[in-house]
Parts: structure tokens; C-alpha cells; sequence
């Protein structure tokens, strides 16, 4: 007689949940390993064509920025597409031209007196050091091989100094009555403006154009990935272009702020402060470490204007993060400051360059969405419950 085996289980409950356990976390694993190869695999390709993607991807937010105006000129004024852009590029050359000639004379001159005042206050800082850091500086004397060596050293370094600076001024100078030398200077990026007017004149829609071209993935998925793709395009858009906005602010403020208080240089500090900030908080970090030491050096500097100084940064950072960032860009990103200060540094370290500094909150938000999408829907179907 055969042995009745209809009861006999292959595995019990508890067993099989185990092994649906196991299999789940095999599954974020491998999900994992193709996510991250698939980082590395961009990384490479953004690496070696940064020279190439650059003045794309510039171009590329450009276009979303300025497009609702593209828009604008066709519905107000009844203007062909072509003719709605060639009035965009005729209003911005003549913007530019009307904001250099007013700033040009202020920005020149301030950076002839800076690149003479450099050298002036590396001298002065080793005063300092010399007097409130005897032996910092001794044992630093001792280490490159004593007084006469440091002392060498020191005046190579500042007579190489002042050539390159005033190399670069003459260059600058030069920029300053030759179009040539400045179109040289921009001739790396002169194509944007070509990519430009191709972006802007492109009428297709994003979005179905995107579903037409993955129509082979099933339609779940498909649907999800247009989502996530259409999601990171609005977070680029409207983070660049309320970035922008701030940034240009924050220079003015700086500019202005710094000009007040008696700090030497400080229009043309003050507006490449404010601009850096369209990689938001990098121009305040590398301000605080370049405005502060030049407020003590300068001749009527100390501990008094640097306190100044100090004000104005945080009055117009205060006004920037309270103010301006809630009615400007609202919680678009999602992220918080301390976030957004880390993933800066994460992506231009994974990115090796300011490309990955420049997309570091669109990124981070994409990841922020797309952890949502995950931990709602496909989170769930791993481990084998309901969403």
C-alpha cells in the first residue's frame, strides 16, 4: 500500500516565508547592483564628455527658463516662432550690453586693485602670523629648511604671483577694448546660443514623444518612468529658474551691502558671491573664507569691518533662505538646507566637477520622488504585502 502523502507539505508556512523574505532582499540586492552600475556607467559617460554635455545641458535650461517668453511674444504680439526668438536674443544682447557698460568700468577697476592688492596681503598675513604665531611659524620655517629657505621661497611665490596677476590683467584689459578677445574667451561655449535657438524652436511634446520612444516596456512601468522623467524636468526647471532669480538678488544685496560697509572690492565680491549661488550656499561658503580675511588685511581693516561684513551676509542670506526661497521656489525640492549642502558635495564629488554641483538639488529631489514611488508601489510587491 502507498503511503498517503495528500497532507505532506513541501514547506511549511513559516518556511515558506523565509524563503519569501529571502528571495525579496536577493531582489533589492540585485536592484541595487544594477542601480549603482548604472551610476558608475553615467559617471564615466559625464566625465568623458563633460566638454561636450556642458554647453548642452546649459543650453538645455536655458531653454526651459526662457520658453514661457518664446511663448509670450507668439500670443501676444502674434509673432512667428522664429521671429518670437530672434526678438528674445535682440532683447537679451541689448539687456547685457546696457548692464556691462554700466558695470564694466566698476568691475575692471576693482580687479586691477585687487590684483594689486594681493600681494600686499599675503605679506601682511605673514606679518601676522609671524607676530600672534611664533611658534607655528618657526616650526613651519624649520620643516622647509629654515629662515632663509622660507624667506626664499616666500618671495619666489609672491614675484610669480604678481606676473600671473598682472599677465591675467592685461588680458583682461585687453578683453575690455577688443571683441575679439572677449569672443575668444567665450569661444568654448559659443554654441549654446546655436543650441539655443534649436530647443526654443522646437515645438514636440516632451512627454508624449518620451512614451512613444519606450513603448516596448510594459505600460506600468512605462507610466512610472514618464512620471519620474516628467517630475525631474519640472524640479530642473523651476529650481534653476527660481535659483536664478535668487541669486541675481543676492549679488545686488552683497554688492551693495559690501560697498557700504568700506570693504575694498567690494562690488565685484559682493556679485560673484551672489551669482556662485546658483549652486545655492557654494558663493556664501567660499565668501565667508575670502571677504572676512580681506575685511582684517585691508588698510582700514579689523576685527570691526569684518563684524560688518559678517552682518551683511547673514542680513541677505536671512532674507534669501526666509523670504525669497519660500515665495520664489516654495518646497519644490523638498530638501531640507543640510540636505542640500551635502548633496552638493556628494554629486561634485560623484561627478568629479561643477556639472555635478550645478544638478545637485534636481538630482537629489529626482531620488527623493522616485524613494516615494518605490516605497509606495514596488517596495511592497518585493515583500509580498498590499499597498
Amino acid at each position: 500500500m502507498e503511503p498517503d502523502t495528500s497532507n505532506t507539505k513541501l514547506l511549511t508556512p513559516n518556511q515558506k516565508k523565509m524563503v519569501g523574505s529571502a528571495l525579496a532582499a536577493l531582489s533589492v540586492v540585485v536592484i541595487l547592483g544594477i542601480v549603482f552600475a548604472t551610476f558608475l556607467i553615467f559617471r564615466a559617460f559625464v566625465m568623458t564628455f563633460s566638454n561636450v554635455l556642458m554647453p548642452l545641458a546649459i543650453a538645455g535650461i536655458l531653454a526651459m527658463l526662457l520658453r514661457p517668453i518664446v511663448t509670450f511674444f507668439e500670443n501676444k504680439l502674434k509673432l512667428s516662432r522664429i521671429k518670437s526668438i530672434v526678438l528674445l536674443y535682440a532683447l537679451v544682447i541689448v539687456c547685457l550690453c546696457g548692464v556691462l557698460s554700466l558695470a564694466a568700468p566698476i568691475l575692471i577697476g576693482q580687479l586691477q586693485d585687487l590684483f594689486t592688492e594681493i600681494p600686499r596681503m599675503l605679506t601682511a598675513i605673514r606679518e601676522a602670523a609671524e607676530k600672534n604665531f611664533p611658534d607655528l611659524v618657526q616650526k613651519f620655517r624649520d620643516n622647509v629648511g629654515g629662515k632663509a629657505k622660507f624667506d626664499e621661497l616666500f618671495t619666489k611665490f609672491t614675484e610669480h604671483l604678481e606676473t600671473a596677476l598682472t599677465t591675467s590683467f592685461v588680458a583682461i584689459n585687453s578683453a575690455k577694448t577688443s571683441i575679439l578677445g572677449l569672443f575668444g574667451w567665450i569661444a568654448a561655449y559659443a554654441v549654446i546660443p546655436i543650441y539655443l535657438f534649436y530647443l526654443l524652436d522646437s515645438t514636440r511634446d516632451f512627454k508624449r514623444d518620451l512614451d512613444d520612444h519606450i513603448s516596448f516596456i510594459q505600460k506600468p512601468w512605462r507610466d512610472d518612468m514618464v512620471f519620474l522623467i516628467t517630475e525631474f524636468v519640472k524640479i530642473l526647471v523651476s529650481f534653476f529658474r527660481g535659483q536664478i532669480i535668487i541669486a541675481i538678488i543676492l549679488a545686488i544685496m552683497l554688492a551693495g551691502g559690501f560697498s557700504l560697509v568700506g570693504l575694498k572690492f567690494g562690488f565685484i565680491l559682493g556679485l560673484i558671491i551672489g551669482l556662485l549661488n546658483i549652486v545655492p550656499y557654494l558663493g556664501t561658503i567660499l565668501g565667508i573664507v575670502t571677504v572676512l580675511p580681506i575685511a582684517y588685511f585691508q588698510p582700514d581693516g579689523g576685527l570691526a569691518l569684518i563684524g560688518l561684513c559678517a552682518v551683511v551676509f547673514v542680513v541677505a542670506q536671512l532674507i534669501t533662505d526666509y523670504l525669497l526661497t519660500p515665495k520664489i521656489m516654495g518646497k519644490e525640492t523638498g530638501l531640507s538646507p543640510m540636505a542640500i549642502i551635502f548633496s552638493i558635495f556628494f554629486w561634485g564629488v560623484a561627478l568629479q566637477g561643477i556639472l555635478g554641483m550645478v544638478l545637485a538639488i534636481p538630482l537629489s529631489a529626482f531620488f527623493v520622488i522616485f524613494w516615494r514611488l518605490a516605497k509606495r508601489k514596488y517596495i511592497p510587491q518585493l515583500l509580498g504585502s498590499e499597498v
